[in-house]
């Protein structure tokens, strides 16, 4: 039996993914779940796992390619029974339908098309010197242009433009494209987090990386409670504002992949030790690329810090379709006037951008008033959780 595996929908709002490697290739023998191949989607990174025992007699999408939800991705022989589904099998490629020259030079095999080998001879390029990536050892046109590209800037290291990092440039493209983008920034006093985040730890008896981040996270949640179109999306085709009644705060991790955004789900629910504890096993999770898919989805208003790097002053670019981001930028030590005297105090600036086909600059003023009122006071937000 023949079976005709089909990228699955793996997930809401997710139409194609990206071919990042095959672990196999034709002729390979495979057991059920076995993984066959890496699919890179908008979100994340996912392991398809062979249907059943059998031998890969076809591949399609070779690494690099984009594949829909659908599409013929593999076909695997079982042998138990005639190759009847032959016809509905991945279309016979070009390469099967041209001639192939196959021929020695210097104890290498080539195997290339006339037209192949056309284009090399005329780009002055020795075709015995050219890595080929297609089936069976074939060079193809794209290895003899690229060949051609290694060879003139030999001083040069190229990265493929693919994968996450392509996949993150698609989601902001479409940020740029589709939002009109504003922000501001607020400069906030963190001293009393940083003396209650300090007491919190040497008082808890359980073992857990208590950073800034929920702190920001609960401040984000009562301050999106008193301006809910902040915690919205723009539903363009029925032209609504789709105003949210959880509170999904993403997240922005960086990972050795790009920047990925898991969701803590329903942070209203939650206190200050069980976000703690969810950031730090959803950023292991991202940044070892194993977060699930669902960890990802149903974001409502985003988080990123800058600051954990280094960075004084950021703007966010807005994470489509929610239509406001805040950025935590570094927190630091600074001469100010506070209450009547010259102090040091632990200071931030946060940057929020945001969609200003959906808010105003008043409206985002005074989300961050009520962030910034929060933090100075953050006792207040121990009280939310013990109400």
């Amino acid at each position: 039996m023949v079976y005709n595996f089909k990228l699955a929908d793996i997930g809401e709002g997710i139409v194609e993914g990206e071919v990042s490697k095959w672990y196999v290739k034709v002729g390979d023998v495979v057991k059920e779940n076995q993984p066959l191949v890496e699919i890179i989607t908008e979100k994340v990174t996912v392991e398809l796992p062979s249907p059943a025992d059998g031998t890969i007699i076809k591949i399609g999408p070779e690494a690099g390619k984009i594949a829909k939800v659908g599409e013929v991705i593999v076909v695997i022989d079982d042998g138990k029974e005639e190759d009847v589904n032959k016809e509905v099998s991945i279309e016979e490629t070009k390469t099967e339908k041209k001639e192939l020259i196959k021929e020695d030079v210097k104890g290498k095999k080539i195997i290339a098309t006339p037209a192949v080998k056309r284009l090399a001879k005329e780009m002055g390029i020795d075709i015995g010197k050219v890595v080929a990536t297609g089936e069976e050892g074939r060079i193809t046109e794209k290895d003899v242009k690229l060949y051609s590209k290694l060879e003139i800037h030999s001083n040069e290291e190229r990265i493929a433009f693919r994968g996450t990092r392509r996949t993150i440039a698609e989601r902001l493209a479409k940020s740029s494209d589709r939002v009109v983008q504003a922000w501001i920034m607020e400069e906030i006093d963190m001293t009393k987090v940083t003396e209650l985040k300090n007491k919190i730890k040497e008082s808890s008896s359980e073992e857990i990386k208590l950073t800034y981040m929920p702190f920001f996270v609960k401040a984000v949640i009562r301050s999106l409670k008193s301006s809910p179109r902040i915690n919205a999306s723009l539903d363009e085709e029925t032209e609504d504002i789709v105003i949210k009644k959880d509170y999904n705060i993403g997240i922005a991790t960086d990972t050795e992949q790009g920047l990925v955004v898991p969701v803590i789900k329903k942070a209203q629910d939650k206190n200050i030790n069980e976000i703690a504890k969810e950031i730090e096993e959803l950023s292991i999770e991202a940044k070892s690329g194993k977060l699930e898919l669902e960890n990802t989805q149903g974001g409502t208003f985003t988080i990123t810090n800058i600051g954990a790097i280094g960075g004084i002053s950021s703007i966010p670019i807005v994470n489509y379709p929610e239509v406001a981001i805040l950025a935590i930028n570094k927190i630091m030590k600074k001469v100010v006037h506070w209450e009547g005297e010259i102090v040091a105090r632990d200071r931030v600036y946060l940057s929020l951008s945001f969609d200003h086909r959906v808010l105003d600059g008043a409206d985002v003023a005074r989300f961050l008033n009520s962030i910034r009122k929060c933090l100075e006071d953050p006792e207040s937000l121990m009280k939310d959780e013990q109400s």
